[in-house]
């Protein structure tokens, strides 16, 4: 019998269907081994997802030892990286954008270099995240990112090395006659004018009022806060685009302090003692009520840079040596906590920010900082005005200077994540 007319025999189609079969066998295996596994995806959601890839603005054109361990990890999101867990890497390839003597704007107490330190290596350090990548400070992209706008830098005389840090890396690119410094005793300005855009300091050690914010008192024991008020200075804080508030070690000057309620006018004889952590948690509210029923979120960025750690005793990390004093490394111990850091500080701050209205976004430069006990001013630096002289050099138990940092140094990486926040 003949097969019937448009009807394919059967032998015919029983080999189309297996080999649709075997296809769609061979398509199914290759999704399953093409799938990424569980635990890739965990660890991609431990950072950005977007995988870090190396260019030229990364290392200047120059080989970096560090690059294919870079290549493993993400781009840094400030959503998800966290500048906290991280290591020290010494990188000698890598200079820094700015010199204590090419910088005109930095002050002789932090310029370590020019004061007669003889080493170097303090400068050459990276703190590298332990999942992401962290940006290499680009002037260019920080002046874009201000045009237009004022930034302004709030605290005590370390944050103060702050904003010179920040203002010596972006200056360098700027012709001079595109560029201004207008220094005062509470607030200092330096402009770039094609920019439009200004850096600004403003002098405020406890961020509340006390008696000794301009005409400083040198005993803490007489020193007097107003923890309930910052009017006098946050009405310079109106207006600003962009702040950054710190305040801790001038708190850390006793086990107690004075602190008064109303105004000095009345007379500064009713004030209470308080523990510091108190006192410091009573006048970080009063800020952060102010912060919440001043600024607009919508007009203006807070950020707020947690606790400079003070390494004055090296038996924190070591039992020989005197404060910092000589210190040419790092503490490479991972998770390095001395006693120059308050935890309980630490604490408050979290709890208040926390509850804030307005959103602050908290740069945790304290454990990258707790390691370097390598990069103060120790002995090249000044006091009273004046450089120490080589008797005081001799004597680093009562002249090292081991709260303060040089510049070039770690406060340009507080700013690397400043910007890379910003």
């Amino acid at each position: 019998m003949k097969p019937s007319r448009g009807k394919l025999p059967l032998p015919i189609i029983t080999v189309v269907i297996f080999a649709f079969a075997i296809i769609a066998l061979l398509l199914y295996t290759e999704r399953i081994t093409t799938s990424p596994s569980p635990n890739s995806i965990l660890r991609f959601k431990s950072c950005s997802r977007k995988k870090h890839t190396p260019n030229s603005s990364d290392n200047d054109g120059k080989d970096d030892p560090d690059e294919s361990e870079a290549e493993d990890k993400f781009d840094f999101d400030p959503e998800e990286c966290s500048v906290v867990n991280g290591k020290w890497v010494f990188n000698n390839s890598v200079k820094p954008l700015y010199t204590d003597r090419s910088c005109p704007y930095l002050d002789r107490q932090v310029s370590c270099a020019k004061n007669g330190r003889p080493d170097s290596a303090y400068r050459h350090w990276e703190w590298q995240l332990d999942d992401c990548v962290l940006p290499r400070f680009n002037p260019v992209i920080a002046l874009k990112k201000l045009r237009g706008k004022r930034l302004m830098f709030v605290g005590d005389s370390l944050q103060r090395g702050q904003w010179q840090s920040f203002v010596c890396l972006v200056e360098h690119i700027i012709p001079e006659d595109k560029k201004s410094m207008r220094r005062g005793r509470a607030h200092s300005v330096f402009k770039a004018k094609e920019y439009n855009a200004t850096i600004e300091f403003y002098w405020a050690p406890f961020i509340v009022e006390s008696n000794s914010d301009l005409d400083i008192i040198g005993d803490p024991k007489k020193r007097i806060l107003r923890v309930d008020s910052v009017a006098k200075h946050a009405k310079h804080w109106l207006g600003v685009d962009i702040l950054v508030f710190n305040t801790y070690v001038w708190w850390m000057s006793g086990l107690r302090i004075k602190s008064l309620w109303g105004s000095f006018a009345n007379g500064e004889e009713g004030y209470e003692e308080l523990e510091a952590p108190m006192a410091y948690r009573i006048g970080l509210k009063t800020w952060a009520n102010w912060v919440d029923s001043n600024l607009n979120p919508n007009n203006t960025r807070v950020f707020f840079t947690t606790m400079s750690p003070t390494h004055m005793r090296s038996r924190d990390w070591s039992s020989k040596g005197i404060k910092c004093y000589n210190e040419t490394k790092p503490v490479m111990k991972r998770g390095h906590w001395g006693t120059g850091s308050d935890k309980r500080i630490m604490d408050v701050v979290g709890n208040i920010m926390e509850k804030m209205k307005v959103p602050v976004t908290v740069i945790n430069i304290t454990q990258m900082s707790e390691h370097r006990v390598d990069a103060h001013t120790s002995v090249y630096t000044e006091t009273l005005g004046k450089l120490l002289t080589e008797e005081q050099k001799a004597d680093p138990l009562r002249h090292a200077d081991c709260i303060h940092w040089c510049l070039p140094g770690v406060p340009d990486t507080w700013n690397q994540a400043f910007l890379a926040y910003l």
